[in-house]
């Protein structure tokens, strides 16, 4: 008889999410872990009394009611409104596009203005069928735009030029004739107030963890030791790339403590210049609006991914959809192994539908099990 009822192979928001309804249904639940952390991209620690997202800023953002009031059961909720700032050559506009951003670029104060050079820009470049990232976004917001807060940024984001990039990446941009600079349409948005590495630590509360466990390290015991196996890795690798390899995008942090009580005055600024390496700083303290006499900034550098690293990011053009798509099938066929969480199902998701997918997934389970 095996020990366990579930074996979660990772323990980010899916796995912990996963592993906390399944153990209150009774299941016995081990999750193994290869770091030496719970919680995986949305790690924070405390430095300096600053609560810092080791993995790059989260900000949780939902329309989905049921989610937000999920979430809300294992921490309290400050009302941070994501207002970042474009920097393009040492010039700051407002993000996203909206009344300030032309104002910045144009000195226009009215939306019948803007939307004037907007739509003259369009026609300008008007292209009926796209054929890449860069004549959609010419063709959904004009060339100036494009020019200072797309190209650059977006081109650093995925390693490529803009003109290799599928069209569809970008399917719509938000354009706002409004002063409003809150990036999210969102009803509901805002920081845990403590961080976010609490809310994985309650949900696994009462759960065996295994830490600094690499699956791979011996996977056949891994197997043997539960009914079935929640895999949140990258699918690809669990079939030791049969069919090849998946691409992802990398990220590299450079985190550093200044002292000042105020680096940037912004919570995230982007750096829109393809010359300038890092595509954003954020500065982790504006979060939550931490009392401390220094702050915290990060740099992110967008990398190549290679095997071995760490995966940040699906690449989810045609042709790595195409090979997820094989991969899956092989998944279908392995009844004990389930796959969840941006690497598992080779899908970008926000935290709000990695949680909408981890309870869709218990759900499944715990009717299987009546």
């Amino acid at each position: 008889m095996k020990k366990y009822d579930y074996l979660i192979v990772g323990s980010g928001l899916f796995g912990s999410v996963f592993a906390h309804e399944m153990n209150k249904k009774g299941k016995q639940c081990l999750v193994i872990e290869k770091r030496n952390t719970v919680g995986g991209n949305i790690y924070t620690e405390k430095i300096e009394n600053i609560n810092v997202h080791k993995y790059g800023a989260h900000i949780f953002h939902t329309n989905n009611e049921e989610i937000w009031q999920y979430i809300n059961q294992f921490a309290k909720f400050n009302r941070f409104t994501n207002s970042p700032i474009a920097n393009y050559e040492g010039k700051l506009y407002n993000l996203p596009f909206n009344m300030n951003t032309f104002y910045q670029i144009w000195g226009v104060k009215t939306p019948e203005k803007a939307k004037k050079i907007i739509e003259e820009e369009k026609k300008e470049y008007k292209t009926d069928n796209p054929s890449n990232l860069e004549e959609q976004a010419i063709n959904l917001v004009g060339s100036t735009i494009y020019k200072l807060l797309i190209k650059g940024y977006t081109e650093k984001q995925w390693g490529k030029s803009c003109t290799e990039l599928p069209s569809f990446i970008i399917k719509r941009l938000p354009v706002r004739f409004t002063y409003d600079n809150n990036y999210f349409n969102d009803l509901y948005q805002g920081i845990p107030i403590g961080g976010y590495t609490q809310i994985i630590e309650k949900l696994l509360n009462g759960i065996e963890v295994k830490l600094n466990t690499d699956y791979f390290d011996n996977k056949e015991k891994w197997d043997n030791i539960a009914d079935k196996v929640l895999f949140t890795g990258m699918i690809d690798q669990y079939f030791d790339y049969c069919y090849g390899e998946l691409e992802y995008r990398g990220l590299k942090f450079e985190t550093e403590i200044k002292d000042t009580d105020n680096y940037q005055g912004n919570a995230v600024i982007n750096y829109t210049e393809r010359k300038i390496p890092y595509t954003r700083i954020i500065e982790h303290k504006h979060f939550e609006n931490s009392a401390s006499e220094k702050t915290i900034i990060t740099k992110e550098y967008p990398q190549t991914w290679k095997k071995g690293e760490e995966a940040y990011y699906p690449l989810n053009d045609a042709k790595n959809s195409e090979l997820y798509n094989k991969y899956q099938k092989l998944a279908e066929k392995e009844p004990n192994i389930l796959f969840g969480g941006r690497l598992g199902m080779y899908k970008y998701m926000n935290m709000d539908q990695v949680i909408e997918e981890a309870l869709t997934l218990t759900k499944k389970e715990n009717n299987m099990n009546l």
